[in-house]
């Protein structure tokens, strides 16, 4: 079960409001539950939330206009939206406005449970992504001359070491230290030999890195050229694959054939 949360729930059926937050509060969340999009967007103005379960078709404001609101005053709020009559141009609209989850009603308590459940994972990964960001965006900003500034003149492992801690290509930003890697913004999840092999590949670029040293350098041992070049070729492939699915992109890695394999420019 995700950890306890500020769930808000939208609903002008007394019966699903009521449902709704025995539930939640069951599984042991916060939870305010309103009648009205009037009343959920002057809850919203006043107070953070994590999650909110948020009917579409209500009197008055809508649940649409309610999803849009909330992005714009709370971005950072997980929305799961709730709805008898469905189409799918709704459905779209939802995901369009940020909603992480669509659902039926009525939905089964398991289905409900899960959307929960995912949606708040998703909200803690990407605000723990955001401050990793930060923080990386912070190191960058610094520039050599402030680094030595704020060294006193007899230490000389400061400045190295915060320097040393950063390999940059382009929009390929390696922190060493925390051992994560980003790109364009994005955070990799990447094993620890995935991201061995892009950190050398970073440190190293723009020269073609062959397989043999790949293997050496990412992975500790040495092998066959013909071993080394399947090792690698599986690790790239599945870097290829994460950094499409987290950025779209597809040209970060260039295979140099017959030689070996280096970051893209």
């Amino acid at each position: 079960m995700a950890a306890t949360a500020k769930i808000l729930v939208v609903d002008d059926e007394a019966g699903i409001r009521f449902s709704l937050e025995e539930m939640l509060t069951r599984d042991g969340h916060q939870v305010v539950a309103v009648e009205s999009g009037e009343t959920a967007l002057e809850r919203l103005a006043g107070e953070q939330f994590d999650l909110a379960l948020i009917d579409l078709k209500l009197k008055g404001i809508g649940g649409m206009e309610v999803l849009a609101a909330m992005r714009r005053q709370s971005p950072d709020t997980a929305a799961i939206v709730l709805t008898a009559h469905a189409s799918l141009e709704t459905a779209v609209e939802a995901l369009r406005q940020g909603a992480h989850d669509y659902l039926f009603k009525p939905c089964k308590t398991v289905e409900l449970r899960e959307s929960v459940h995912t949606g708040l994972r998703k909200r803690q990964r990407e605000l723990r992504q955001r401050g990793l960001l930060r923080q990386l965006e912070q190191y960058l900003a610094r520039s050599a001359e402030d680094i030595r500034e704020t060294v006193p003149s007899d230490t000389t492992s400061g400045p190295v070491e915060e320097q040393a801690r950063f390999l940059q290509r382009g929009g390929l930003i390696a922190d060493l230290m925390r051992h994560l890697i980003t790109l364009d913004g994005h955070l990799l999840e990447l094993s620890p030999t995935e991201f061995d092999l892009l950190a050398y590949l970073t440190s190293e670029a723009p020269r073609v890195v062959p397989p043999q040293e790949l293997v050496r350098e990412a992975q500790g041992y040495e092998c066959e050229p013909w071993e080394a070049s399947g090792i690698v070729r599986y690790h790239v492939y599945r870097i290829r694959r994460k950094v499409k699915a987290a950025t779209g992109r597809t040209d970060v890695i260039r295979t140099v054939r017959g030689v070996g394999y280096t970051i893209g420019e």
